[in-house]
């Protein structure tokens, strides 16, 4: 199906020159990777007057550490998340999540910024960045804003990125630490998140949990959390308690890929899982990142 809206277009050369364009009037959308845009106005389901290709923007580019925080530009695919040496040693469970988007050709494209700002409930890196508490730092023509991830998605396809303003890098803090990520679909290869569950587990034991496509935005697991406090080799009775509480922390729809009872069934077993590798991970002796654990149990 072709694109049938029309629109204006144009490739700004800097930063101040893309939020100028932006903010000109309302209706001016940016224009990274394009993976979910394009499919929107394919659809139908967006129709733009304007489009900012901000593709090419230096200011949006970059993987590096700084004052102990991993600093990833907006515009970095996933692709180059995978193939990071420096995600790769501090932030291992978003390169797993990065390994499950889409396809390769996909991944090649989609950029982490503009996961974050379509903002789907089963948007991969969502959950992955919450238990990482990253923070989106914001560019607009009134300054810079940094907006910490628990307060970025306020709804399916609504952040808090203020109009006419651009996320231009995403960081997260360093330190020892272990986790994974497991994301329910329907079929091995490129599929959308049934459901996906993020854990992260630092070397005092502090668990963060966070579950994607089981509710309006992706969300944090603070009941499942506290049960974890200070454990790090959760025993099997704590988990049999914990996955309950998963289960009734989420709040899945039933649609055309899922019911709500399955998925909810299916988030108490993935969070069980997760926590089992990251606890092995933690102790040196866990699976290599970049496994689903759900289909390594089937296979």
């Amino acid at each position: 199906m072709s694109i049938a809206c029309e629109f204006d277009y144009a490739k700004p050369d800097s930063l101040s020159a893309a939020l100028r364009l932006l903010a000109a009037q309302p209706g001016r959308v940016p224009l990274a990777g394009g993976t979910d845009l394009v499919a929107w106005l394919r659809d139908g389901a967006v129709s733009p007057a304007f489009l900012v290709d901000i593709k090419g923007l230096p200011e949006l580019r970059g993987i590096r550490l700084k004052n102990g925080r991993l600093w990833l530009g907006a515009n970095t695919t996933f692709a180059e998340i995978i193939e990071s040496p420096l995600v790769r040693k501090h932030a291992p469970i978003l390169v797993e999540a990065a390994g499950m988007v889409a396809s390769v050709g996909v991944r090649n494209r989609a950029t982490i910024g503009g996961n974050i700002c379509s903002a789907v409930p089963c948007c991969d890196s969502g959950p992955a960045l919450l238990v990482y508490e990253a923070t989106v730092h914001v560019a607009t023509r009134q300054g810079a804003k940094n907006i910490p991830a628990t307060k970025w998605f306020l709804g399916p396809r609504r952040t808090a990125l203020a109009k006419g303003g651009l996320a231009v890098a995403i960081s997260l803090p360093v330190g020892k630490h272990a986790g994974a990520f497991a994301k329910l679909k329907r079929y091995r290869g490129e599929d959308l998140a049934q459901a996906s569950v993020a854990v992260r587990v630092d070397a005092r034991g502090e668990w963060r949990v966070a579950y994607g496509s089981v509710a309006p935005t992706p969300i944090r697991g603070p009941k499942v959390e506290k049960v974890l406090r200070g454990q790090k080799n959760p025993p099997v009775e704590l988990l049999q308690k914990a996955r309950p509480l998963a289960e009734a922390e989420v709040a899945p729809i039933t649609d055309i890929r899922g019911s709500e009872v399955y998925r909810r069934l299916m988030i108490g077993i993935m969070l069980e899982r997760t926590v089992e590798l990251a606890t092995a991970r933690l102790a040196g002796r866990g699976a290599d990142y970049g496994i689903n654990v759900l289909e390594e149990a089937c296979s």
